[in-house]
Formats: structure tokens, C-alpha cells, sequence
């Protein structure tokens, strides 16, 4: 696709990336820790990976995977509308887009990898 580099990680969004990177919340934190490394079924998951506009959580492009960390923030009236405009955009664009509230992370990680399990592929 000859728009990638209009469509992913913009330029103009970089500092902030990095700056998302650099303060992840202790959930994200936890959840980076069993994602990274291909340490999930062999898949790489890139953070704070920015597509559009938007910077996701997590993002495997191989499976067009998106996984967001949710705190209570999330369920407030005007970022539920946010979020689902957020996730239109990017399911648009043929992204799955996974939302676990933050306290899964550390109450039910096995829960959270199952269902991520679910959305890779067996062959790779």
C-alpha cells in the first residue's frame, strides 16, 4: 500500500509515541511484559503504535490486531463515543480491535492471552 507511511506512524506524532512509550500505566506495563519478545504464539506486537490519528495500545500488523488497555475513564459517556468512532475508523480499515479493562491485566492475564490466542492465526 503506497499510503503506509501516511497511515502509520506519522511523523508528527512521534515525540508523543515516545513519550506513551516512556509513562506506560502499570497495566500496560504488565501486559507489554507477556506481548513482547513474540513471547504470544510467536506474533510481534509493536506499543503505542500510531495508525491515522490515533496511537494504539498495542498493535500486531501481521493479523491486524489491535489491543487496547481500558481504564475507568473508558466508561464515561463521552469516551465511549470516542472510542467508538476510534474503533469504526480502524475496523475501516480492517483492523480487529481487542478492549480489556485495565484490572484484567492483573487479575486475569491468562484471559486476556486466550482471547488474544483467538484472534491470531494457527499457521504463520
Amino acid at each position: 500500500m503506497n499510503s503506509d507511511k501516511y497511515l502509520f506512524n506519522r511523523k508528527e506524532l512521534g515525540k508523543y509515541r515516545t513519550t506513551l512509550r516512556k509513562n506506560l500505566t502499570s497495566a500496560e506495563a504488565s501486559l507489554w511484559n507477556i506481548l513482547k519478545h513474540r513471547q504470544v504464539s510467536g506474533y510481534k506486537f509493536r506499543r503505542q503504535h500510531s495508525i491515522g490519528n490515533y496511537i494504539v495500545d498495542f498493535c500486531c500488523p501481521q493479523e491486524m490486531l489491535i489491543i487496547e488497555l481500558d481504564g475507568n475513564i473508558h466508561g464515561e459517556y463521552h469516551q465511549i463515543e470516542k472510542d467508538e468512532l476510534r474503533d469504526n475508523y480502524l475496523k475501516n480499515l480492517g483492523f480487529t480491535v481487542l478492549r480489556f479493562e485495565n484490572k484484567h491485566a492483573f487479575q486475569d492475564p491468562e484471559f486476556v492471552i486466550n482471547e488474544i490466542r483467538k484472534c491470531l492465526s494457527e499457521e504463520q
